[in-house]
């Protein structure tokens, strides 16, 4: 393994942890209503972005980015997109379903699998087809089970995959649209924010020095992982990157188990294990399709 690619890959593990821990984080905040955390994340994020645009001398990037009607358009799909992932996490974590939430996650990719046959025509293999078929019959196995759909967990996984599908349409690294993304939705959150400190006793910035920190800390909590999740995409092979963001959910889970103390019975445990499978069948054939990709590459290079 070259240092770049160990250097890629030291990153990735850091965002995922620091992702997968991130219940712990905003635990902290579960006295605030979820949609303020959501605006202060939304605004503290819109400030770090822009900083670290700045310094890198890319802000013109930003204004190419939001330069025309249909580019706005779509940034404005996946900024509703990504606020409604946030914000459906942050619950999660107060009503206490992270469980259900690392769920969501797991099912990612299965869903993004999904999607691009329907958006993009990308033909399955038939252990990829077999995998999401998997992952039907473990969300129907928990609604069975529990009585009512893992809904956090569709939202979740669905809210994400279509982002990804938006973000297809874009000619931009993820940085510059994720900032493009919550400079569009800073105004609805600066009004949230106005309301809630307009009404008495309503705002949770200012009162509490150690919630405000945490407020504001909410900016590097989002934009530090997707820094260093980029750095990982040029240097590191895409197979690798998909086997070890199920870090992410796994730590998720763990927290949600064995810190929360979350429910956790055997329709769970049936469910998650069909999931594992399917991720197991998913991750065998992109790792097959990437070292493929890579024979072809250098045969075309030898040549």
């Amino acid at each position: 393994m070259t240092s770049e690619a160990a250097r890629g890959i030291t990153a990735m593990v850091v965002a995922c942890t620091v992702w997968g821990l991130s219940p712990l984080y905003y635990k902290l905040l579960e006295h605030i209503p979820p949609i303020e955390i959501l605006a202060h994340r939304t605004l503290w994020s819109a400030l770090f972005f822009t900083l670290v645009l700045a310094g890198q001398g890319r802000l013109p990037q930003l204004r190419a980015a939001l330069g025309s009607w249909r580019s706005r358009l779509i940034v404005g799909f996946a900024a509703l997109m990504i606020s409604l992932n946030w914000f459906v996490f942050i619950l999660s974590i107060q009503i206490g379903r992270v469980t259900e939430a690392s769920l969501g996650y797991y099912l990612f990719p299965l869903v993004a699998v999904a999607l691009g046959r329907v958006f993009f025509s990308e033909r399955l293999t038939r252990a990829q087809g077999v995998a999401v078929a998997l992952a039907v019959l473990a969300v129907l196995v928990l609604t069975f089970g529990l009585g009512v759909a893992p809904w956090i967990a569709l939202i979740l996984s669905g809210s994400f995959g279509l982002y990804g599908v938006i973000k297809k349409r874009l000619d931009v690294g993820p940085v510059v649209s994720v900032t493009g993304e919550v400079m569009m939705l800073a105004p609805i959150a600066a009004a949230v924010l106005i309301l809630a400190h307009a009404t008495p006793g309503g705002g949770a910035y200012g009162r509490d020095l150690g919630d405000s920190v945490l407020l504001m800390v909410s900016g590097v909590m989002t934009g530090a992982p997707l820094i260093l999740f980029s750095y990982t995409t040029k240097r590191v092979r895409l197979g690798t990157i998909g086997l070890v963001q199920y870090l992410n959910p796994t730590l998720q889970f763990l927290v949600a188990v064995a810190i929360f103390g979350e429910a956790f019975g055997q329709w769970h445990a049936i469910a998650f294990v069909l999931i594992w499978i399917a991720l197991a069948l998913y991750t065998l054939v992109t790792w097959r399709q990437d070292r493929a990709a890579r024979r072809a590459a250098l045969s075309v290079g030898t040549s």
